[in-house]
């Protein structure tokens, strides 16, 4: 048998601290549950308007490359893209939201504008590498947005899991546990009152003898 079960005071005061513990604890896994919920769906919102935007950008992009592989020719188009200089620029820092680490992406933007000559290359292809640029960055953007709802998502999950708990199971169990410790000290109260009243009375009897 649990010690802790044992129908004393101090067993009594243990159980309602821990009640009152647990029910603080579920409190805060609720506010807490909200709170990641809550930034979730503004991702979800933010990452379906992102979705949109890249899939009307990739297709003018496709169409403007199109429109230069026509006019230029694919082999020159091709030999154009070699130069583009390759994404060093990407760095990945984290912020915790609720004790959740989720990727925080910084990406700095070309600025030099094109890395080829003009002379020689039609319009098509600078509007196909300016929408290709946009959707490397909604890419980007996505992509944090999408790890970062994964890995709140993952934290909902477990956060539900231990207010659950909580809920279900350790506050019922310490409710019970103080019901019965007191009911069990309430008890003991009355069969200790009722003796001392006999014992009064047995003291009385004994005078009059």
């Amino acid at each position: 048998m649990d010690p802790n079960a044992f129908p004393t005071k101090g067993n009594l005061i243990l159980a309602k601290n821990s009640l009152a513990l647990s029910r603080q604890g579920f409190d805060l896994m609720d506010k807490k549950r909200n709170i990641l919920i809550r930034e979730l769906m503004e991702l979800i919102t933010e990452a379906s308007d992102i979705q949109k935007e890249i899939n009307s950008t990739f297709t003018g992009a496709y169409k403007a490359l199109e429109k230069a592989n026509i006019q230029m020719g694919i082999r020159e188009v091709e030999a154009i893209s070699r130069t583009i200089p390759r994404e060093e620029s990407i760095r990945i820092k984290r912020r915790s939201v609720m004790g959740t680490e989720i990727p925080h992406v910084e990406y700095q933007k070309e600025q030099s504008g094109v890395a080829y000559d003009f002379y020689g290359t039609k319009m098509a292809l600078d509007e196909a590498k300016e929408r290709f640029e946009r959707v490397k960055e909604l890419t980007i953007r996505l992509a944090q947005i999408e790890n970062s709802a994964y890995r709140l998502a993952h934290n909902i999950k477990k956060t539900q899991k231990r207010a659950n708990a909580l809920q279900n199971i350790t506050i019922p169990k310490y409710e019970q546990l103080t019901r019965s410790i007191q009911a069990a000290l309430e008890e003991k109260e009355r069969e200790e009152f009722t003796r001392l009243k006999v014992i009064k009375r047995m003291q009385r009897g004994s005078r009059y003898e």
